[in-house]
């Protein structure tokens, strides 16, 4: 009895099915001493193996025997075993015992059975049969306590596989701040070996900076915002869940990295600005269009008519009418630059690209001491581009290395090249700054990728030129070099050149009758003196309203209507003309410092006549009334 005892508590003691089954074998084997030992266990998913067996390398898990077995153990058959067998419909073939015992492994449910066989009838006898129960009994026990502690072993891996494939972090933590467990991410967070987290105090493992934010998580109750903890250029976000009869576990610590979503939030913040920037720019553009038409109409009045200002005014007045266009074409491309909406491609010359993008960026170069060098070969073909998009990359590239040298002090000049490339051009834009490290070269073109410091820079520059020249059928590269700098390369294919005819100067006649209509008083004086001084007639109106009532009352040979004005705009005054007066309609000209909407530019082009952008120069006038008299004869 203390030899089965001490047998039951070593069989107890195994903690694998694979021990259990050993130390079971083995005892029936020095107890029972059988010919043929089979054991068969039935997994937890139904299927049935061979676990062990003695003298039996035939052995199947659907052993009749064992069946019998399941089905009717513990059972003894001393002798005569065929026989039996038969009786209960059983063939075992030609390796039929002469002896044999069957027991079932049972504890709580059927787990298995043992099979002992003896080719000497009458060797099983009871008091073997009582053995063999002795043994299986806390065999079966052993065996169901060996799969629960499986079962809990495989549940922990899988839960530890599980929480560690999370991106976000977890940190189990008690009543008093100690970490009962986490995950791989929270230990990469922090950068600390898993096994190593275990049993710490939360705030010895994090950074101090983070320390209020996961306090405040902590006392926090459910549901409440989770905090910002910032980790280098990265942000994570904390929250807590508290936990809730779960033995010492007091909270779980979620860590979601937010650096992404924050990095799309502010450019989305950061395109709005641009969307309103672009909208504040059309809207003070137009507003100067007004004071720089008049300015530009007088200017070249007077200077048209030199005669009326003293000798000595000439000089001054030609330097206002100088100043005035460039301010008009300052103000020109500030509203190219800011109308996005057109994609509309037109060939144009690289030396304007590259000049109206420099006056756009004059200021910024000149108070960052920036020189810049042009060197544009005059041979280079023209490109069919959009003017806009192009104007984009070029002044992204030049802000990009005007801003690396006053950042870093390093450097004073760009230099900006123009040659013939295969079959269209080549346009080099390089700096003499720091330059860029070699292992960031094949990032730069990445979105969002950024060298700049946080909020300085989007990171999306580089990758937006680089689509809008590969859309255009051209290439955006980075040149390496051996000098110091960064050298951008834009090709572009070369635009199919127009078919030029020669213009033949029609001239103005005169007197004819003008209704200028405009509620700026300055442009309604000197578009008065200057056509009166052309020899026409000019009746003036300050409103659409009015306007209207002239065309109706009296015959124009023409009519210049602003578009932009109060009681009844251009647009609406013309439609009604055309309903009405369709033949007057027909005979208006339309000036208008609003060009940057496109639902403007397309209802001037619709039209099909030609139309004025202010601020406009007289010989621009002379042009629009030569082209207005000749299509309407």
């Amino acid at each position: 009895m203390l030899a089965l005892a001490a047998l039951g508590h070593e069989i107890a003691g195994a903690t694998s099915a694979e021990r259990v089954v050993e130390r079971m074998t083995d005892a029936l084997r020095r107890l029972i001493a059988p010919d043929r030992l089979v054991v068969v266990l039935l997994e937890p998913e139904g299927r049935a193996r061979v676990a062990a067996a003695h003298n039996a390398s035939d052995a199947r898990p659907d052993d009749p025997l064992i069946g019998l077995a399941l089905e009717a153990g513990p059972l003894l058959i001393s002798d005569d075993v065929a026989r039996v067998l038969a009786v209960r419909g059983i063939t075992n073939g030609p390796e039929t015992p002469a002896s044999w015992i069957g027991a079932p492994l049972v504890a709580g449910q059927l787990l298995g059975a043992v099979s002992l066989s003896s080719t000497v009838p009458g060797r099983f006898n009871d008091d073997a049969l009582a053995l063999v129960r002795a043994v299986v009994a806390p065999a079966a026990v052993a065996l169901q306590s060996a799969r629960v502690l499986t079962a809990l072993s495989h549940g922990k891996r899988e839960w530890e596989q599980t929480v560690d494939a999370i991106s976000q972090g977890i940190c189990v933590v008690d009543g008093a701040g100690v970490i009962r467990r986490a995950n791989r991410t929270f230990c990469a967070m922090v950068n600390v070996p898993l096994t190593a987290v275990a049993g710490r105090p939360w705030m010895a493992l994090v950074p101090p900076a983070w320390t209020d934010a996961i306090a405040a998580a902590l006392d926090a109750p459910p549901g409440a915002e989770p905090r910002d903890v910032p980790a280098g250029d990265r942000l994570f976000r904390v929250s807590s869940l508290p936990l809730e009869g779960a033995g010492t576990a007091h909270a779980v610590l979620i860590f979601e990295d937010h650096t992404t979503t924050r990095r799309l939030q502010e450019q989305l913040i950061q395109s709005e600005k641009m969307s309103a920037i672009g909208q504040l720019i059309a809207g003070v553009a137009h507003d100067l269009n007004n004071p720089l038409a008049s300015v530009v109409g007088f200017a070249d009045y007077l200077v048209e008519n030199s005669g009326i200002a003293p000798p000595e005014m000439i000089e001054p007045l030609r330097a206002i009418q100088q100043e005035a266009e460039r301010a008009a074409n300052i103000v020109k491309n500030l509203l190219g630059f800011a109308r996005k909406q057109e994609r509309r491609r037109q060939l144009a010359s690289v030396r304007d690209l590259v000049s109206s993008t420099l006056l756009l960026l004059r200021n910024q170069l000149v108070s960052g001491k920036i020189e810049t060098e042009l060197d544009l070969d005059p041979s280079v073909p023209d490109v069919c581009v959009d003017p806009n998009q192009i104007r984009q990359v070029f002044v992204n590239l030049i802000n990009n290395a005007a801003q690396a040298i006053e950042v870093t002090g390093m450097g004073s000049r760009i230099l900006i090249r123009a040659r013939p490339w295969l079959d269209g051009v080549a346009v080099t834009i390089e700096d003499d700054g720091p330059g860029i490290p070699p292992h960031l070269i094949e990032r730069i073109f990445e979105p969002f990728f950024t060298t700049k410091n946080a909020g300085e820079g989007t990171g999306l520059g580089l990758s937006i030129s680089h689509g809008i020249v590969k859309e255009h059928g051209g290439r955006l590269t980075y040149v390496p070099t051996a000098r110091r700098g960064a050298v951008f390369q834009v090709e572009l294919p070369a635009g199919t050149p127009a078919v030029k005819v020669p213009s033949r100067p029609t001239p103005v006649p005169r007197g004819l009758r003008v209704l200028v209509i405009d509620d700026e008083p300055h442009i309604q004086h000197y578009m008065t003196a200057t056509l009166e001084s052309w020899g026409h007639v000019v009746v003036v109106a300050s409103n659409g309203a009015e306007g209207l009532a002239h065309a109706a009352r009296q015959p124009f040979d023409l009519i210049v209507s602003d578009l932009r004005m109060p009681e009844l705009g251009g647009r609406e005054m013309f439609e009604r003309l055309r309903r009405d007066l369709p033949a007057v309609a027909q005979r208006i000209v339309f000036s208008t410092g609003d060009t940057v909407r496109g639902d403007t530019l397309a209802f001037l082009e619709s039209l099909g006549r030609p139309y004025l952008r202010k601020p406009f120069t007289l010989g621009e006038l002379r042009a629009v009334l030569s082209d207005s008299v000749q299509a309407r004869r």
